[in-house]
C-alpha cells in the first residue's frame, strides 16, 4: 500500500491481432494510459521533479514552470501537487479543453499561447526570474533516464528479451532516447524506430521540430529509422484501434501504430512493441472520434 506515485509504471503489454496475418510477427502495445495521470509522461514527470528536489534544485518558495503540449503538463501537475510545489504550465491554445481542465483540477495555473514554440519561449523567459524553476523536459536528462530505468526494463521483461523492434512517437524524445539506451545495451540488433508527422500534418504529442527547437536530449545516432506519418493515417489507425482491438488511445498512438504496421509488413518474423502514449478520453472534444 502506498501513494498514487507508487502506481506509476508496470503498465500492461497488450498483443494486437486484428491487423496482420503473419503468425511469426507479433505486435504489442505498451499501455501507458494506465498510469495514474493517464500517459507515458507520468514516468518522466516523477523522475524530473523528484530528482530536482533531491538535488536541491527546487528551493522553498519556488514555482515550477514548464511548456507542454498536454500530457507532460498533466503529469507534472499531479506530481507537483503530491510534493506540494506550485506549478505554472504554458501550452498552445489549440490544446483540448480536457487537458486544461485536468491540469487546473490538480491545482496548476495554465497559460495559453499561440504555439508550442511560443510556449517554450515564454517559459524560458519566466525561468530567468528568481522565484521560477523550469524543469525543461526538452533538455533534462532525468526525462530519458526515467525510461532507461523503467519503461525499457519492463518491456524487456514482458517480452522475455525477445523484442526485435521498438516504435515510439517523438515529441520531447525522452521515451525513445531512454528506451534506446536500455535496449541497445541488451541487444544492439534491436531496431529503434521513431515517428514524426509529415510536413503539414498536426498530430498531438508528435512533433517535427524546427532545428532551433530540437530537444537537446535528442541524439539522432540512437534512432535507427524515422518514419513520417500523415495526419490522416494517424487518425484512421487511432479509430481502428478503438473499433477493432478495444484500445482507446490518442492520435500519437495511432501514428506510432501506423509505423509499427509498416514495419510488420516488411519483416518475416519479429516482436514489435510500440508505445500507446495516453488515453482517448483526452481527445473527446476534438475531431478525432467524430466519424
Amino acid at each position: 500500500m502506498g501513494s498514487i506515485i507508487e502506481t506509476i509504471g508496470n503498465t500492461p503489454l497488450v498483443k494486437l491481432t486484428a491487423f496482420h496475418s503473419n503468425p511469426e510477427v507479433h505486435i504489442y502495445a505498451k499501455m501507458e494510459g494506465n498510469n495514474p495521470a493517464g500517459s507515458v509522461k507520468d514516468r518522466a514527470a516523477l523522475n524530473m521533479i523528484r530528482s530536482a528536489l533531491e538535488r536541491g534544485d527546487i528551493s522553498e518558495g519556488s514555482t515550477l514552470i514548464e511548456a507542454t503540449s498536454g500530457n507532460t503538463g498533466i503529469a507534472l501537475a499531479m506530481i507537483a501537487a503530491m510534493y506540494k510545489v506550485p506549478i505554472e504550465l504554458v501550452m498552445p491554445s489549440t490544446s483540448t479543453r480536457e487537458r486544461v481542465l485536468t491540469m487546473e483540477a490538480f491545482g496548476a495555473k495554465v497559460i495559453l499561447m499561440d504555439s508550442m514554440e511560443a510556449s517554450r519561449d515564454y517559459a524560458e523567459e519566466k525561468a530567468q526570474q528568481s522565484n521560477y524553476f523550469m524543469l525543461n523536459q526538452f533538455a533534462n536528462e532525468d526525462n530519458y533516464k526515467a525510461h532507461y530505468q523503467t519503461t525499457g526494463p519492463e518491456i524487456w521483461k514482458d517480452t522475455n528479451g525477445q523484442i526485435t523492434h521498438f516504435v515510439s512517437a517523438m515529441g520531447t524524445t525522452g521515451t525513445i532516447m531512454g528506451c534506446s539506451r536500455f535496449f541497445k545495451e541488451k541487444n544492439p540488433d534491436i531496431q529503434i524506430i521513431g515517428c514524426q508527422p509529415t510536413d503539414g500534418s498536426s498530430i498531438p504529442g508528435i512533433r517535427r521540430w524546427p532545428q532551433e527547437y530540437l530537444p537537446k536530449i535528442f541524439d539522432a545516432s540512437r534512432v535507427d529509422r524515422i518514419i513520417d506519418v500523415d495526419q490522416a493515417d494517424a487518425t484512421r489507425r487511432t479509430r481502428e484501434l478503438v473499433a477493432n482491438e478495444g484500445v482507446f488511445v490518442g492520435m500519437s498512438t495511432g501514428g506510432a501504430f501506423h509505423a509499427a504496421l509498416q514495419v510488420a509488413h516488411e519483416i518475416d518474423r519479429g516482436v514489435i512493441v510500440f508505445i500507446a502514449c495516453d488515453r482517448g478520453d483526452r481527445y473527446l472534444s476534438s475531431e478525432l472520434f467524430n466519424v
